[in-house]
């Protein structure tokens, strides 16, 4: 210390009227007011130049205007220029309008206590990896990110929608991750957990409050409109979008499982990634200090289901949201119950017995069967197989089966053979076995192998000809009978 700070120190203490027992009872901030005190031959404060006085009383105005839509800085400076005399350039006027929203909006410094909260959040920007294995449809999904602002560890899930379900789920699955719950939960405002928002209190969704009750949890929903409540986690999206999103670049995905299997992968290497200033990883902070401040997990798994009253329609589908499930075709024309989830459909009949369980379907108006569903009709129209519709005509007889192979051969499309083939086998009920029989032989010694023909004979009873006057010219028409009306080529000579 210099010899003239001590002789300050001295002078002051000699004039200022305590005693050396006053002083020493004085706390730090008394003693730094007597004896920091300036003394008159130093030079004072400059004045603030008339200009800066003149800008700083249009500050508060411009910074009204700036929240508006299309106002931005350039504008208001424009507009500065033209009404002041002496007006600042561009780079202070700048400079002076950022030092006066910094010192308007000070940002306060919060200390994260271990195990206290969880913040959680979509991310903005969707991966674009996920592709639908038949119409190789580029399918976004949402990316759900949690993380403990304590250590830092981050959770993060590819989901199909943000809807309340999939938000729940993904809580769910980020608190089994930690292997602990914290003491409140910071969701954004979004719909899945916030019904309506307050200033002082937000009204919560009744299933997420279930959810958060059940696991023992608080709900502390974001200010709206104020992403620093939660920068933490809107850090960690961009953090996912860093050492995530750059992994899954270049691979494709045909279901969510196998997405998140990569996302897990690379969600390893950034939690346990040195971070920097020479800390440790995520995970290593956390399991040092913050997981025994995690409040117990509850063993059993939060189950958000609905429930739903839909009518069978006539094709056997019932709808539910934009999509259509199947169920046997018994219950046609009824009423059925259903309880569902973001995952599967239990669907109960009216006196509550369990019909069948359909995996959900998040494709828009994706119809989901199920085979054992449909009636013998519908499954051979869908996938036409030929040996079930030939085993019932070998039942029957196996000249009908032979007939219906040379069909089969003939048409070039399956859905044309399935329809030729089962018009032909419903001629059955409708003329018996025997006349089809005798059609059949007549139509395929003439080489028509089609429904029409043998349609043609039984209607226009040729089957009924004796065998010796049956015409069997190969592709003669023999569904047209002479008769005295018929010209030949002489009549247009």
């Amino acid at each position: 210390m210099s010899r003239t700070t001590i002789k300050k120190y001295i002078h002051i203490y000699q004039t200022c009227g305590k005693s050396y027992e006053d002083i020493l009872l004085m706390d730090d901030h008394a003693l730094h007011v007597l004896f920091q005190e300036k003394d008159a031959t130093e030079p004072k404060a400059k004045a603030i130049p008339e200009r800066q006085q003149e800008l700083e009383k249009l500050l508060p105005g411009y910074m009204k205007r700036l929240k508006k839509p299309g106002w931005t800085k350039e504008l208001l400076y424009k507009e500065y220029c033209e009404t002041s005399k002496n007006p600042y350039a561009r780079s202070q006027f700048m400079s002076l309008f950022r030092k006066y929203i910094i010192l308007s909006h000070p940002v306060a410094h919060i200390e994260h206590k271990a195990g206290d909260k969880m913040y959680v959040d979509y991310a903005g920007n969707k991966p674009r990896c996920l592709v639908d294995k038949e119409t190789g449809e580029i399918i976004p999904p949402e990316v759900f990110v949690a993380i403990l602002p304590c250590s830092q560890l981050t959770y993060v899930e590819a989901q199909r929608s943000q809807k309340k379900e999939d938000f729940i789920s993904g809580c769910e699955n980020a608190l089994r991750f930690y292997g602990g719950t914290p003491a409140a939960i910071v969701p954004d405002n979004l719909k899945a957990a916030v019904t309506r928002h307050g200033k002082y209190e937000s009204e919560l969704n009744e299933d997420f409050a279930a959810f958060a009750e059940h696991h023992g949890c608080a709900v502390m929903p974001a200010r709206v409109r104020r992403p620093k409540d939660k920068a933490l986690v809107e850090d960690a999206v961009k953090l996912v979008y860093k050492n995530i999103y750059t992994k899954l670049e270049g691979q494709v995905f045909y279901d969510l499982e196998s997405l998140n299997q990569a996302i897990m992968v690379a969600l390893e290497i950034h939690n346990n990634a040195p971070m920097t200033g020479g800390r440790p990883s995520r995970r290593a902070q956390y399991e040092e200090y913050e997981r025994d401040c995690m409040g117990k997990l509850n063993p059993i798994r939060f189950e958000l289901k609905k429930r739903h009253t839909a009518t069978v329609l006539n094709n056997g589908y019932f709808r539910l949201d934009k999509n259509f499930y199947t169920v046997p075709t018994k219950y046609i024309g009824s009423k059925v119950t259903l309880m569902y989830d973001s995952a599967h459909i239990h669907v109960y009949s009216q006196t509550n017995e369990l019909i069948t369980v359909h995996d959900r379907s998040y494709k828009i108006f994706d119809y989901v069967k199920k085979d054992e569903h449909l009636s013998k009709n519908q499954r051979q129209m869908l996938t036409f197989d030929p040996s079930e519709m030939l085993r019932e005509a070998a039942n029957l007889h196996p000249d009908l089966e032979l007939y219906l192979e040379k069909v089969i051969e003939e048409k070039k499309y399956p859905e044309q053979a399935f329809k030729s083939c089962r018009g032909v086998m419903s001629l059955v009920s409708k003329v018996g076995l025997e006349r089809l029989l005798k059609a059949c032989r007549l139509a395929s010694a003439s080489g028509m192998y089609n429904y029409l023909a043998v349609a043609g004979i039984l209607k226009n009873k040729q089957d009924e000809l004796p065998e010796d006057e049956w015409d069997l010219q190969e592709g003669k028409d023999i569904t047209t009978p002479e008769h005295e009306n018929v010209r030949g080529k002489e009549y247009y000579k």
